[in-house]
């Protein structure tokens, strides 16, 4: 079966020159060969025929935290094990190679984030008009600024016909250079997305994907907790979401570039540590750097490099120890300073949107938080409930489904034409935001602060409302549309429409600072944040004197958010998107309910069956056996299982998948069809030896041990598969991977 380049990086490669250890050999080739399996729950059902059974997210392959931890010991000792001058400075090398990579990585993410900015800048402004002297200038930086017309209905009809031109190049870059698909099923095997009577063809393209949409959040998340997904990373990825990020902005959407900033900071990150082998050899420490560059993405989007840091700890990352820690404060420090000196606002401060509202807040004003937070709750829940249903719905129609340039299209045309006609949603996100949260106790040129100082502010209260319900209504339809695009920065845009308008009724202090609570109480209830939220708002704002409020209103919209839909924003997006995830504390609420043993997650007979090999005393296998196990783990996708040697029932050894096929076609070359594989014992001369690859020491667990056990084994150790063996006894009855695990956990979640 034919290797895919792109997934070198998750490949363990041998290191023949020192040590040939079987641990190190363990995951020669998991990424090797991947193939698809999302059947539904009635072709699962056919496990008793030849057909066998099949597990969903079978076109996702995991990595072995194990092994691959290992695998990385082997390696630190025979760096550090030798003497003389240059193996002490190759072991110096290596114990800061790690700290240089994060560094590399903040630098180059800077620099992207400042050519998205100033080009989103530039070509968001040609909605309106040019600048006379240098048409790439944008309107606040030009001296002379030429609207395309004095008429208003012109305007407004240029203004739309830019917007759609912005929004169907960003889509067609999206839908055209980065639609992957997820290896295909087996011959013969259907596939969830097509049916069972699938063609050839059809099945061959797989789970299809829009590697440069969305915000690439849910997909990182999935990324970080074990699995791969190929080509995600890719550097054409990375170029074709900050270009599509540039545009789609620009149109005016209900979107933000906040979230694909970080898929952008974790592209740099893979496509950096592909330069050092200790990365690139190993998916664990990978994941680790990949870990710290999420932190930079988001410290680039906001100026908030303490905010990216908690970000990454608290939304992303599934394993965050000290280590990575300090390397990812470091990479979102690194990625700060570039930026600033880069100054590509130029204010030459990193704060985005500085207040100083002069103002401190009455213990009375203390309600009016809670309030706020309880509307941002109400909002997240709703938000959460109605997106996840509008993607259930709208988006599985043909027409949608078969031309998502089009499903763009139509959103900004309707963004377009409801956000023109107010002058306060005219503008971009943060251009929006900006506005929203402007201190008017000293006279100002801003639009807002002039309608606040007339006496007769009807007008403004209706433009607050209107601008209100349109971000609502808009954030839930436009949130999924094949672009890149984040939630961030429109959910902060709706609190602070709320937090204004309810700052008309209290004038004791700036209904700025409610916007700015209102925001992030938005933004919580939506994405469920709360540390990390609360240190991102005084960065952005400057405004640490509001940190209690910030608290006060981010904890209470996350309780009532959580009351009416336990799934955050990112984690429905995984669920529509089919992306596979194990969150330990999801996980543990479930199975909590069911009060189930082990025993429910055992395979089929037929399937024990397959992956079983009874190995003789003398520990030797037939070739072909070996190769028939082999081709019928291929045929059903099981990429991510292996064989189980068991002798008298009991167990001896675990042969992964990867392992198994990397030892019959490459070292199996030399030996003739009929001969005979040691799996156990020692090896004689010129003896077809596989025993290198097996592991003998698997990890157990009872059948009747409590679901519990099992959930967090697989999500606290990082683990494959876990044998099952029969109480008292010892007996292996069954083998769990970990897509089987998390299959049953979503099944769970479905009732």
């Amino acid at each position: 079966m034919a290797s895919d380049p792109e997934l070198a990086n998750e490949r363990t490669s041998l290191i023949p020159s020192i040590v040939r250890d079987r641990r190190l050999n363990h995951v020669r080739a998991e990424e090797d060969s991947v193939i698809s399996s999302h059947l539904s729950k009635e072709e699962q059902a056919l496990s008793a025929t030849p057909l066998g059974e099949r597990l969903p997210y079978n076109d996702y392959t995991t990595i072995d935290w194990l092994h691959d931890l290992v695998k990385n010991s082997f390696r630190y000792r025979l760096i550090h094990c030798r003497k003389g001058l240059r193996p002490r400075l190759y072991a110096a090398w290596s114990s800061c190679e790690g700290w240089v990579a994060v560094a590399l990585i903040g630098l180059l993410t800077a620099c992207v984030a400042f050519l998205v900015d100033i080009a989103e800048a530039t070509v968001s402004d040609w909605k309106e008009g040019y600048c006379s002297g240098n048409v790439f200038r944008t309107k606040e930086a030009c001296h002379k600024w030429n609207d395309w017309t004095p008429d208003w209905w012109r305007s407004f009809g240029i203004y739309v016909g830019f917007a759609l031109a912005f929004g169907v190049i960003s889509s067609s870059l999206t839908v055209l250079l980065t639609k992957r698909s997820l290896p295909a099923t087996a011959p013969g095997q259907g596939d969830k997305h097509f049916g069972p009577k699938a063609t050839d063809a059809q099945r061959a393209k797989g789970k299809i994907m829009y590697m440069a949409s969305g915000s690439g959040i849910p997909e990182i998340k999935t990324i970080l907790s074990g699995f791969v997904i190929p080509h995600f990373l890719d550097f054409r990825v990375l170029a074709v979401k900050a270009v599509g990020a540039v545009f789609a902005v620009a149109t005016g959407m209900c979107l933000g570039k906040e979230g694909p900033f970080v898929h952008i900071s974790t592209c740099v990150g893979y496509l950096v540590g592909q330069m050092f082998p200790r990365y690139r050899e190993n998916g664990r420490q990978m994941r680790e750097l990949l870990s710290a560059a999420c932190s930079a993405g988001l410290s680039v989007a906001f100026g908030a490099p303490i905010g990216g840091v908690l970000f990454s700890y608290e939304e992303i990352s599934t394993y965050f120890p000290r280590k990575v820690l300090w390397r990812a404060f470091l990479c979102s420090m690194i990625a700060a300073v570039v930026l600033r000196a880069l100054n590509p606002t130029g204010t030459g401060k990193l704060v985005l949107f500085e207040t100083n509202y002069g103002t401190s807040y009455d213990p009375i004003h203390y309600l009016i938080f809670i309030l706020l937070g309880i509307a941002g709750g109400l909002f997240g829940g709703i938000f959460c409930k109605a997106n996840f249903m509008w993607s259930k719905s709208f988006r599985k129609l043909s027409i949608i489904r078969n031309y998502p340039v089009f499903e763009t299209a139509l959103v900004v045309l309707i963004t377009a034409l409801l956000q023109y006609p107010n002058p306060l949603t005219r503008d971009t996100g943060d251009l929006i935001l900006k506005q929203l949260l402007v201190d008017c106790s000293e006279p100002g040129t801003s639009w807002v602060c002039q309608m606040e100082s007339k006496s007769s502010r009807s007008d403004y209260i209706g433009w607050l409302v209107y601008g209100t319900l349109v971000k609502l209504v808009l954030t839930i339809v436009t949130f999924g549309c094949k672009v890149p695009s984040g939630i961030i920065i429109p959910a902060l845009d709706a609190g602070a429409f709320f937090g204004r308008l309810m700052g008309q009724w209290i004038t004791s202090i700036s209904p700025g600072i409610f916007a700015m609570v209102g925001a992030a109480a938005f933004l919580a209830g939506v994405s469920r944040m709360t540390i990390s939220l609360c240190v991102i708002m005084f960065e952005l704002t400057g405004e640490l004197e509001y940190v209690l409020p910030h608290m006060i209103a981010i904890l209470v919209a996350k309780w009532v958010a959580d009351a009416l839909e336990q799934e955050g924003v990112y984690d429905l997006a995984q669920t529509v998107l089919g992306h596979p995830f194990l969150n330990s504390e999801h996980a543990l609420a479930l199975v909590r309910k069911e009060d189930a043993l082990v025993g429910v997650l055992i395979p089929p007979k037929q399937t024990m069956e397959e992956i079983t090999v009874d190995v003789p005393f003398d520990g030797l296998v037939p070739r072909a056996i070996l190769e028939e196990k082999l081709a019928q783990l291929q045929r059903r996708g099981l990429m991510d299982a292996g064989l189980v040697l068991v002798q008298n029932k009991m167990i001896q050894g675990y042969l992964a998948e990867g392992e198994l096929e990397f030892g019959l076609k490459d070292i199996g070359k030399i030996f003739p069809a009929d001969c005979k594989v040691r799996l156990l014992g020692i090896a004689e001369d010129e003896e077809f030896d596989m025993s290198m690859f097996v592991d003998e020491t698997p990890l157990t667990i009872n059948e009747n041990a409590p679901m519990e056990y099992a959930v967090e084994m697989f999500s606290k150790l990082g683990l494959r598969h876990l044998c099952v063996v029969a109480e008292r006894s010892g007996v292996l009855v069954g083998v769990i991977i970990k897509k089987r695990l998390v299959s049953y956990l979503e099944g769970l979640k479905n009732h």
